[in-house]
């Protein structure tokens, strides 16, 4: 399924469903639960990974999005067919742009577990063949700043290196507990925040750690956390287009 940007304010409750992927990767994944929703308009993959030593994502294929890979824990080497080969630390993150076509490995390089957060961004019809790209972004370059006793990085947003072809507003959020976060929506955006660790409450509704929240119609959302917590924030612009996905491909 695919959506389009609506007026009509909507806030629904998602859980992660804890799955296994590539070569013995364990991940919590919003979307694309085949007996549930594929896509959320322009993202059409969420996925919490835990990588332990020997496991991970060998070379394989993919063609018609964008991706980021933003590290908490570990180290994750990247390869592909471009020639690019990269390590991704803590706080840092990888985009690559598969467009036409990419063929790429993510393995762990840490002795400890690897974590973070795969997210996949459709590109438009227009977008589909173009050229695939890479880029690599540090921790030190993703801008940090306090927002009261919330600590804020802006992983693709305002001050950051890492570059879209599609808007999008992407946060890494630690909230200490019994404090609130409260944040615009660009107009037109859609998107979700999702709980890594913790507890917060928001629109009454409690979400633990592998909740999400989607949202579409709203202004602005506010939450409040029920104990110390790390949640990401992520809203983007729907292109309101059909998406085919199956595998490593969106069509």
């Amino acid at each position: 399924m695919s959506g389009i940007a609506v007026t009509t304010p909507s806030l629904r409750v998602m859980q992660a469903i804890t799955t296994g992927e590539g070569d013995g990767a364990e991940v919590r994944r919003l979307f694309p639960i085949r007996a549930g929703r594929m896509n959320f308009d322009p993202f059409v993959l969420w996925d919490n990974f835990l990588l332990e030593p020997g496991t991970g994502f060998p070379t394989h294929p993919h063609r018609g999005f964008e991706a980021i890979t933003y590290l908490f824990g570990g180290a994750m080497q990247h390869k592909d067919n471009l020639g690019n080969e990269s390590t991704v630390l803590p706080g840092g993150a990888q985009r690559f742009t598969a467009g036409s076509g990419i063929r790429h490995s993510e393995m762990p390089t840490s002795e400890g577990a690897t974590t973070g957060i795969q997210l996949w961004i459709n590109l438009p019809k227009r977008l589909k063949q173009v050229e695939p790209a890479y880029q690599q972004v540090n921790a030190n370059d993703i801008p940090e700043l306090m927002r009261g006793k919330a600590r804020l990085r802006v992983i693709v947003g305002e001050g950051s290196p890492l570059q879209l072809l599609t808007p999008v507003h992407y946060l890494d959020i630690q909230l200490p507990g019994g404090e609130h976060f409260d944040e615009d929506i660009h107009a037109g955006f859609r998107g979700l925040i999702f709980v890594v660790s913790g507890q917060v409450q928001c629109d009454e509704q409690i979400l633990n750690s592998g909740d999400a929240m989607l949202v579409e119609g709203l202004e602005r959302l506010a939450f409040y956390a029920l104990h110390d917590s790390r949640v990401m924030w992520c809203m983007g612009m729907p292109h309101g287009e059909p998406i085919s996905q199956y595998g490593p491909y969106v069509d």
